[in-house]
C-alpha cells in the first residue's frame, strides 16, 4: 500500500511539524492508515525541545519526493539461481511473455547475469557445431530428462561429461560414438548397448526403453539413465541441463538501484540497447526487473501540504507529485495541481489551530500527549498569542488542547521560548532554522526568523550574521535578505536588513542604523513583513 506524506515546509518550525504529525494522526484514526507524517529539514531546538518534552519522536526525514525506480509498478519475474537449468530458465520465460530476462542471482541473491531468451537460442545453435557437454551435474540432467539413474558405474558420479551422440540403426562395424568420453543416446538396440558398454563410453541415455538384464553385469563404468522421451526430444533437453550461469549474460550489466531516480535512469535507458535492466535494492539484492514501458507512466508519490502553499517552500521534486490536499494559513501562492484537492486556508495564527478544529469536526479527541503537543505548536506559531497573526480562535483552541492534556499554557509558552535560541548554537543554524525564501513581483527575498526573549543576547553576534546572510545573499542573488529577531518581552523585531535598504526604509518608515532597526509590534513575517514588502512592489 503506497504511503501518502503529510509535509510541512523547508526549513520546518514547530507548526509545521505538529501539524504533519497531528493530521496525519487523525487521518490514520479515522481508517486509512496510510498517512506519514515528514520533514523536509532539521529540527530547531524549539521542536525539539516540545517533541521530547511530549514524548514524540520526529518524523520522517524526506530529502525531496522526485520519482524513484521504487515507485514504478516494474516486473518481478522469477529470481533463478546460478546453478538451476537452462531448461527451468526457458520454461520461466515461456510462463511469462511481458518479461523478457530473468535475473540470475547467487546464493545470497546478489546479481550474478541475466538470462533472455535470445541467449537460450544463441547457445542451441551452438549447440550443433559443438555437441558436447562438460561437466553437466547428474541432478540437473536427471531433471531435464525426467530420468532415472539405473547405474553410476561403480562409484557415484555428481556430474557427466562428453560428446552427445545419437545412436541411429546403422552396421555394427560402424558405431556413432569415437571415444570414451561419449554420451550415448539411443532406443532398444541391445547390439549398440553392447558394443557401448564394452567400450566404456560415458554415459548411456535409453529413450523409451527397457534395459536388457543380460547387460547389466557389464554395466561397471557406465553411467545408464532411463529417459521417458523419444531420441529427439531427449537430444534437444540434455543441452538444457547445463547450469544457468554457463550461458548467462555476465559482463556490462546495467543495473539500477530502488532509489534511483527516474530521471537520471530515463537518460541511461535513452542510450542503451538492452530491453531488461536488473533492479537492486540497498543490500545488492535483486528486486526486479525494468524495462522501458515501465518508465511510460510512472506511479507518483502522494502529499499533502500543511503550513504553506508556496513551490519555494516545499518539498523538491513537488511537481512529480500528486498533490492531495493542502492546509494552510499563508497567502495563496503559485502552487498548482493537476486535479481538483481539498484545499483549506484559514485565517487563524497556527495551522494546528486548523487541524485541531478537525479533530472536533470528526468527533475525535486527540490523545493527552498529542493535545499537549498541538498546545504548544500553537503557542509557538502565535508568539504566545502576542503575534498580529493571532486569533480568539488560536488561543480558544489552545486551551481546549490545554485542558485536555492538563497543562498549564503559561508555563509551557515560558519553557518554549526560554530554550528556542540558546547562546552556544551556531549562527549558521540559528539564521537558516527558520528561513524563508519568496519571489514577489520580479523580487527575490528571504527572510529568516528567531523567536526569544532576549534579543541583545543575539546581537553580540551581529557581525557574524551579517557576514553569512552577505554570502547566502551573493550565492542566492536575492535582492534582500532580512533577520528577524522577535523578542516575545518586548512584543517586537530587531531587524537586520542586507540589500534593498531604501525598500526597506518605504516599507517600515524607519532608518537603519549599520543595517540594523528596531520594528515595535512587528511579530509576524507572514503578516507584517511579506504584506508590506508586497505593497511597495506592487
Amino acid at each position: 500500500m503506497d504511503k501518502i506524506y503529510v509535509t510541512g515546509h523547508r526549513n520546518p518550525d514547530t507548526d509545521s511539524v505538529v501539524s504533519a504529525m497531528a493530521y496525519a494522526a487523525l487521518r490514520n484514526a479515522l481508517g486509512d492508515r496510510r498517512y506519514q507524517a515528514a520533514r523536509l529539514g532539521h529540527l530547531s531546538d524549539e521542536t525539539k525541545l516540545i517533541l521530547n518534552h511530549f514524548g514524540f519522536d520526529p518524523p520522517l526525514f524526506i530529502k525531496n519526493m522526485r520519482t524513484q525506480v521504487l515507485d514504478l509498478d516494474f516486473d518481478v519475474p522469477p529470481i533463478l539461481h546460478e546453478a538451476v537449468t537452462v531448461g527451468r530458465a526457458w520454461e520461466a520465460l515461456e510462463e511469462d511473455h511481458q518479461v523478457s530476462a530473468i535475473p540470475i542471482t547467487d546464493d545470497e541473491g546478489h546479481l550474478k547475469g541475466l538470462m533472455s531468451a535470445g541467449d537460450i537460442a544463441a547457445y542451441d545453435m551452438q549447440t550443433i557445431e559443438d555437441p558436447t557437454l562438460r561437466k553437466v551435474p547428474m541432478f540437473n540432467l536427471l531433471s531435464v530428462l525426467e530420468g532415472q539413474l539405473l547405474s553410476e558405474g561403480g562409484e557415484m558420479v555428481n556430474t557427466v561429461s562428453g560428446q552427445v551422440v545419437l545412436g541411429l540403426p546403422q552396421g555394427i562395424d560402424l558405431p556413432p560414438f569415437r571415444q570414451k568420453d561419449s554420451i550415448l543416446i539411443c532406443g532398444h538396440q541391445p547390439e549398440m548397448l553392447k558394443q557401448a558398454l564394452e567400450y566404456g563410453v560415458e554415459c548411456i541415455i535409453l529413450c523409451q526403453a527397457e534395459f536388457p538384464e543380460d547387460l547389466r553385469e557389464m554395466a561397471k563404468n557406465t553411467c545408464i539413465i532411463a529417459t521417458p522421451f523419444d531420441s529427439y526430444k531427449t537430444v534437444r533437453r540434455i543441452f538444457h541441463a547445463i547450469p544457468v550461469k554457463r550461458i548467462a549474460r555476465n559482463e556490462n550489466l546495467q543495473v539500477f538501484h530502488l532509489d534511483d531516480y527516474i530521471d537520471d535512469v530515463q537518460e541511461i535507458v535513452l542510450q542503451s540497447r538492452y530491453r531488461s535492466y536488473p533492479i537492486l535494492d540497498s543490500q545488492e539484492k535483486v528486486v526486479g526487473t525494468l524495462s522501458r514501458y515501465h518508465l511510460i507512466k510512472p506511479r507518483r508519490k502522494q502529499v499533502v501540504l500543511v503550513d504553506h502553499n508556496e513551490a519555494a517552500q516545499s518539498v523538491p521534486g513537488l511537481e512529480q507529485t500528486d498533490i492531495l490536499e493542502i492546509i494552510d494559513h499563508h497567502r495563496l501562492a503559485d502552487i498548482q495541481t493537476k486535479n481538483p484537492i481539498y484545499f483549506r486556508n484559514e485565517a487563524v495564527g497556527s495551522t494546528t489551530t486548523i487541524v485541531a478544529g478537525m479533530y472536533q469536526e470528526r468527533g475525535l479527541m486527540p490523545s493527552r500527549k498529542l493535545a499537549g503537543l498541538m498546545a504548544a505548536a500553537i503557542l509557538s506559531d502565535t508568539v504566545i498569542f502576542k503575534s498580529p497573526t493571532s486569533t480568539p480562535r488560536d488561543r480558544k483552541m489552545a486551551e481546549r488542547m490545554a485542558y485536555i492534556a492538563d497543562i498549564s499554557l503559561d508555563e509551557l509558552g515560558r519553557e518554549i521560548f526560554s530554550a528556542s535560541a540558546p547562546e552556544d548554537k551556531p549562527v549558521r543554524d540559528l539564521l537558516f532554522t527558520d528561513f524563508k525564501e519568496f519571489h514577489i513581483a520580479g523580487h527575490a527575498f528571504a527572510v529568516s526568523q528567531i523567536t526569544c526573549v532576549d534579543s541583545d543576547r543575539h546581537l553580540k553576534r551581529k557581525d557574524e550574521f551579517l557576514e553569512l546572510m552577505d554570502a547566502a545573499k551573493q550565492e542566492h542573488e536575492y535582492d534582500m535578505i532580512l533577520l528577524m529577531l522577535t523578542d516575545v518581552l518586548l512584543e517586537g523585531s530587531k531587524v537586520l536588513c542586507l540589500g534593498g535598504e531604501d525598500t526597506f526604509r518605504k516599507a517600515f518608515n524607519v532608518e537603519l542604523k549599520d543595517h540594523e532597526a528596531f520594528l515595535p509590534h512587528i511579530m509576524s513575517r507572514k503578516k507584517q513583513i511579506i504584506p508590506m514588502l508586497s505593497a511597495l512592489w506592487g
